[in-house]
């Protein structure tokens, strides 16, 4: 995957910062809903990204409610994954069930604009503006199935009901 990094310095962005819980209780419309991605920490954002853009940030990421509209959101909006230092435990596993890429690397490497190569199955981030390799802790084979099949459902339907 190759995109860009668009990048909130930040710890602790809570699934309300993602989407505010103020749209998520009017619509279930991803689209309607997709307009709204981060727009607290920054109005400007969905004019701002491209598709396969990565959105990165740093420790705890995705914590706060457990409702998946949050990684649904991000990866209506076309972004390529989510890369930060840590994320919450809920979060990580509804991305994966959804079908967004969520990877855990060093993200004090990464500025925002920086041009980006995702290697998932080598484990590596490509900073291609800074000509650096960034080591991510790597998938289990399993998550990167799921990821493959568009997330748990298609994987699921995919092998007739088994994780294969």
């Amino acid at each position: 995957m190759t995109g860009v990094a668009r990048k909130f310095d930040l710890d602790d962005i809570n699934t309300d910062y993602i989407i505010s819980g103020k749209y998520k209780f009017k619509t279930l419309d991803m689209k309607e809903l997709v307009r709204h991605l981060m727009e607290d920490l920054d109005p400007h954002f969905m004019e701002r990204i491209g598709p396969g853009d990565f959105l990165v940030a740093g420790e705890n990421f995705g914590c706060g409610s457990s409702r998946e509209q949050a990684p649904l959101v991000i990866r209506e909006a076309g972004l390529g994954a989510v890369i930060a230092k840590s994320f919450a435990p809920i979060f990580f596993r509804n991305s994966i069930n959804t079908g967004l890429p969520v990877i855990e690397g060093d993200t004090s490497l990464i500025d925002e604009g920086d041009k980006l190569v995702l290697d998932l199955r080598a484990g590596i981030i490509q900073n291609i503006d800074k000509g650096l390799d960034i080591k991510i802790r790597p998938l289990p084979e399993i998550m990167l199935r799921i990821l493959n099949d568009g997330g748990l459902a298609g994987h699921l339907i995919k092998h007739k009901g088994f994780a294969i």
